[in-house]
């Protein structure tokens, strides 16, 4: 039964430091409400915060404590999440890595964080068909790791252009101020309810909207056993679900589903990670009979707007509680009063460009209208969202011109990524074993769909690449491309 809407503000605000802030979370609400249910397994706030606390001791006895530097890379799942709480209470900060990421993308960031740890569960560079309860974790020392140099308690890394990521910091107290926003947007998972949580925790939205907010409100975070439309249903109608939080890759299976179950307490459906095209909304609310809300943030700066019952489209609603928001020179700007997100400087691969005077450019192109609510009319930049995740199609041309027969590459998106490259004469590499190169070095969700092969790549008058999809077709028609 859905649980009393408690008053507005209930959130966790005030400076906070990482220990403190799971202290808050673990304990915010009575040991024996349910916490965490996957399948027939719900755990209670009190097991849970039990199991944080042997986490905890295991990796103390590992030596990690306060200002230790902690790679994570484990798939979603109990264990990934106590981890990051551990880690957190022992004071360390956490630098949480996809777990799709292949070994040559995690040695990137190894080699640009040096971190003094890395916990790993051995299952990486894939996609597990769903979540999981438990992973064994390895935990391992690096010789040549460094002490926390900065104040953020979260490091999360996006895609750059230069082929090195961008290392983007969040400290304790940002997120418990992100949390506190969440708890006082309208229409928001209350204690007593439950969340049917679909984005991956190891991402900002299914971290904080749906993991950090769901313990500091009371909430119980429901997980499918598997990423398939009948047991994500299943899942729902078994706890008898309020709210789901997904990508539009979720909302776009829902809609395929063949038999929909009785959902009567389902009242809410709000999609993050990148805009969900109008007829996958549409879809999913004539056949569920729940409009799709819109969370629209970045890595950086947590929640920008929310529009959580989506009334507003085609914008993604209104600045969260506490965020000043502007559009300047036609992109959405973000006031970030803390100073620089991002570990490094430009010369380390981050985009200086992108803070100034305290303003965050998102490189969103948008508009703001006369009633506050913001539209977005796509990026400005190289970077572009598969299933919910950035990818930067530089990074993209940056891996298959590393590879020694490749002279030249042009990687855009249209549906799908595609990568048109030229190669050396004379025995080149062909376009499946440069498949196979992106796919050794690249997360899937980056790879390259099609690679084809060209004799040249189309340029401008002035010597420019041509990254137009319809004159890079044109070029392969008129020209036979290796495939």
């Amino acid at each position: 039964m859905a649980g009393q809407r408690e008053p507005v503000g209930g959130g966790l605000p005030g400076p906070v430091d990482p220990a403190d802030l799971v202290g808050r979370l673990l304990g915010a609400h009575p040991g024996h409400l349910p916490c965490l249910v996957h399948g027939d397994h719900v755990l209670t706030r009190a097991e849970n915060a039990d199991a944080v606390a042997f986490e905890a001791s295991v990796f103390a006895a590992h030596g990690i404590g306060a200002g230790d530097t902690v790679l994570v890379q484990v798939p979603p799942s109990y264990t990934q999440i106590q981890v990051v709480l551990a880690l957190w209470r022992l004071g360390a900060q956490v630098l949480l890595v996809d777990h799709r990421l292949k070994p040559p993308e995690v040695a990137a960031l190894r080699s640009l964080c040096r971190p003094r740890f890395v916990v790993d569960s051995g299952v990486t560079g894939v996609s597990p068909l769903g979540f999981q309860a438990r992973y064994e974790l390895v935990t391992t020392r690096c010789p040549d790791g460094r002490l926390r140099a900065s104040g953020h308690g979260l490091v999360q890394f996006s895609s750059g252009s230069t082929g090195l990521p961008k290392a983007i910091g969040r400290t304790a107290a940002s997120l418990a101020a992100e949390v506190d926003r969440f708890t006082r947007i309208e229409g928001m998972p209350v204690r007593g309810e439950s969340v049917l949580l679909l984005s991956s925790t190891a991402h900002s939205f299914g971290l904080v909207a749906g993991l950090l907010h769901s313990l500091a409100a009371g909430v119980t975070v429901v997980f499918a056993r598997r990423v398939a439309a009948r047991d994500i249903l299943a899942a729902a109608e078994q706890h008898r679900v309020q709210a789901v939080f997904g990508t539009p890759f979720h909302y776009e299976l829902l809609g395929t589903a063949r038999e929909l179950p009785a959902l009567p307490a389902l009242r809410a459906a709000v999609s993050g990670g990148e805009i969900m095209p109008p007829e996958t909304a549409e879809r999913f609310a004539d056949r569920f009979g729940v409009r799709v809300g819109e969370s629209y943030g970045t890595t950086e700066t947590g929640v920008v707007t929310m529009d959580v019952g989506g009334t507003t489209r085609p914008s993604v609603g209104r600045a969260a509680p506490g965020v000043r928001l502007r559009v300047r020179a036609g992109e959405a700007e973000v006031w970030l009063p803390d100073g620089s997100p991002y570990l490094f400087t430009s010369d380390d691969g981050t985009h200086g460009d992108r803070y100034e005077d305290h303003w965050l450019r998102t490189r969103d192109r948008a508009e703001l209208a006369p009633d506050g609510t913001l539209r977005l009319l796509g990026r400005g930049d190289s970077v572009v969202i598969v299933g919910g995740l950035n990818v930067d199609l530089g990074e993209v041309e940056t891996a298959l011109r590393g590879h020694p027969g490749v002279t030249g590459a042009v990687v855009v998106h249209s549906g799908a990524i595609e990568a048109y490259v030229t190669t050396r004469a004379g025995g080149g590499p062909a376009a499946a074993e440069l498949l196979r190169w992106c796919r050794e070095r690249l997360a899937d969700y980056k790879t390259p769909r099609v690679v084809r092969v060209l004799p040249d790549l189309p340029r401008t008058s002035n010597g420019k690449l041509v990254r137009r999809h319809d004159v890079l077709l044109a070029a392969c028609a008129s020209a036979p491309a290796d495939n």
